[in-house]
């Protein structure tokens, strides 16, 4: 049988694609609502991970050499992770891809898609919704590079200039200098534009 973890922020979908599983003959070994922090209690070893890829944290897009471990070197282990994702926002595509899926499905896929990509998953294949294709040529074309992401991402959680200097070692100069490149790299008029242009497409 394949033992399945499920990470979904909002309880009744969370519920909802727990029951779908079950009645299709996969064992739901555990569930909770957003991704385990690393320092967190190990969560029981399963042979796949179905995760909403909006509850990936945004550092995974982060460099190594930040500090900042890939999500699969943290509470769940060697779980395959297959990452439901909005077809329409490729930043988040892209968040999954960094975090280390190896499974895709649009979020507007019939249910036998999920279904499908579970038992590949579980035998050790990859598996990639033909719907996305478009979301990835888009992901790919991501106009900002990690560093500029990780000043973006603290941006948008209020953190000021300083702020944002001292979190990522840098001086408060060159986060300005990031942040210019940003809104002249997504056309923006000003910081909070900028924010909005990568929220809007799943950047941060």
């Amino acid at each position: 049988m394949i033992r399945v973890t499920v990470v979904y922020e909002a309880r009744l979908l969370r519920s909802a694609l727990e029951e779908l599983l079950r009645s299709n003959g996969v064992h739901v070994v555990s569930s909770m609502p957003r991704w385990p922090h690393r320092s967190a209690s190990p969560v029981p070893e399963t042979d796949v991970c179905v995760a909403d890829a909006e509850c990936l944290p945004t550092s995974a897009v982060a460099p190594p050499s930040d500090g900042v471990p890939s999500p699969r070197a943290g509470a769940l282990g060697r779980s395959a992770l297959l990452a439901l994702v909005p077809g329409q926002r490729p930043g988040v595509l892209r968040r999954a891809h960094a975090a280390g899926a190896v499974g895709f499905v649009d979020k507007d896929s019939p249910k036998c898609r999920l279904l499908e990509a579970v038992h590949r998953l579980a035998k050790g294949e990859r598996f990639i919704d033909d719907t996305l294709a478009l979301g990835f040529l888009q992901a790919a074309e991501m106009p900002l590079t990690r560093r500029e992401l990780s000043v973006l991402s603290l941006a948008a959680n209020g953190a000021p200039i300083a702020e944002i200097a001292a979190t990522l070692f840098l001086s408060k100069g060159t986060v300005r200098n990031y942040m210019a490149s940003v809104i002249r790299k997504v056309g923006a008029r000003n910081r909070v534009d900028a924010i909005r242009i990568a929220q809007g497409a799943g950047w941060t």
